[in-house]
């Protein structure tokens, strides 16, 4: 998932709590990140 959100979503210490909820209801765990880390920029 990519967001620009990081009032709430992309809050680096809440990322294992989803991760958590993911898991304890069966689901993958998934990875959050900002448009930054995932746009590579040519220089």
């Amino acid at each position: 998932m990519v967001s620009w959100n990081f009032k709430h979503i992309v809050q680096f210490d809440k990322i294992p709590l989803y991760n958590g909820v993911n898991l304890i209801n069966g689901f993958d765990s998934i990875s959050i990140n900002t448009p930054a880390e995932v746009i590579a920029y040519e220089t």
